[in-house]
């Protein structure tokens, strides 16, 4: 590979948010990769900051045309130039998007398990959380359509919050579920915000598909927030864009982050997002392969000491969603005591609402020496937890 994932980097007092833990624990929970970002992406920042003055920054056209390219080259979707609006990050987006796109009161739909920060800006803005739970057969999930059409009928629901592809699972959903969310949407006069946050992380040959891209109803009924910051580790950067192609969506929004004052990139963030997607996909395919061998890894081991837990299904994102039920219905009690027994740090899957409390989550993305190290924590601290 020309690029090295392998290098173990200290990352203790960098004031990192993963990090900041006790000497003996290991994190692998929150969505922070622990390897340098494209060596690319470090060039750019570093000849912007030789620069030396770092005053108010306007959104240059090589920053539309970085989205444009890297959205039509590597998804096969075109966005126009008009639809891309700059925020400063996805969660910052969708909050904006729940406070004018909703009122207080009303109902905003998700499907549960789900990214947790979601219930934050639902709940935060006076708005009801309504979810509509996956269904979990046979070890991978799928949407349980007449639930979610009976909740979207209800006239107190506004607002969907689609995760595409899915955090916690790891599910890219396939074009004719989105095509069926967004006939449902239409319908019922329900606007759809779809976080495509993690959607360059997918498995070598496995690809997913913009809402936007599905159909008529799918791209004049939604908005979507997009983002270099999961796929290139540079989320402390705080870059990111909305596009909408119906111009009174995309105009609603763009007032809305205005207002919120999340619309005026730092003095860094237009760098990397043009770093990123013109100059960063070499070191990105080489990235997803090493997560891929990392999956393979931890499937290989649960298989061969550690049967008691089930890999769910996935083709996306970094995240590992652990199927504890065999052993558990109280994932928090669980990833409490592995934490104490082997100083391992994981996520657990409670807080993502549906079925998650049967569940831990498991970030793979490390060096493969540190992700030994965590599976070996994790079959120590199962064992230990089993034997009560």
């Amino acid at each position: 590979m020309k690029y090295d994932f392998d290098t173990v980097i200290d990352r203790r007092g960098t004031c990192s948010l993963k990090w900041d833990v006790a000497e003996n624990e290991l994190p692998m929970w929150v969505a922070d990769m622990d390897f340098r970002t494209a060596p690319e992406i470090t060039a750019a920042l570093e000849k912007r900051a030789q620069h030396g003055i770092f005053g108010y920054t306007v959104i240059p056209d090589e920053w539309y045309s970085a989205y444009i390219g890297w959205w039509k080259s590597r998804h096969g979707f075109e966005i126009k130039r008009e639809w891309l609006v700059f925020c400063t990050g996805v969660v910052p987006a969708i909050s904006s998007a729940v406070r004018k796109l909703t009122t207080p009161g009303e109902n905003v739909l998700v499907q549960t398990p789900v990214y947790n920060i979601f219930f934050n800006s639902i709940r935060n803005n006076g708005r009801n959380i309504l979810e509509s739970p996956l269904v979990y057969e046979n070890g991978a999930y799928r949407v349980d359509f007449a639930d979610l059409e009976e909740k979207l009928a209800n006239p107190q629901t506004s607002l969907m919050l689609l995760c595409n592809p899915q955090n916690p699972g790891g599910v890219i959903w396939d074009r004719e579920t989105l095509a069926r969310i967004g006939e449902l949407c239409r319908k019922h006069s329900v606007v759809v915000l779809s976080d495509e946050i993690h959607c360059d992380l997918t498995e070598p040959g496995a690809e997913y598909v913009p809402f936007a891209s599905v159909s008529e109803d799918c791209r004049m009924n939604s908005v979507t927030c997009i983002a270099p910051t999961k796929a290139f580790n540079i989320a402390g950067l705080q870059t990111a864009a909305v596009y909408a192609a119906d111009p009174t969506l995309r105009h609603r929004m763009n007032r809305a982050l205005n207002t919120d004052e999340v619309a005026e990139p730092n003095a860094f963030a237009i760098t990397a997002a043009v770093a990123a997607f013109t100059e960063g996909g070499a070191w990105l395919d080489e990235l997803r392969a090493y997560i891929a061998e990392g999956r393979r890894m931890t499937a290989d081991f649960f298989a061969e000491k550690l049967p008691e837990v089930r890999l769910v299904k996935s083709q996306a994102t970094y995240l590992l969603w652990l199927d504890c039920s065999d052993i558990t219905d109280n994932s928090r009690e669980l990833a409490e005591f592995i934490r104490h027994k082997t100083g391992l740090y994981l996520s657990a899957g409670g807080v993502y609402r549906g079925n998650g409390a049967q569940f831990l989550r498991l970030n793979i993305a490390c060096p493969h020496s540190v992700l030994m190290d965590g599976l070996e924590r994790l079959r120590q601290g199962i064992y230990a937890y089993m034997l009560g």
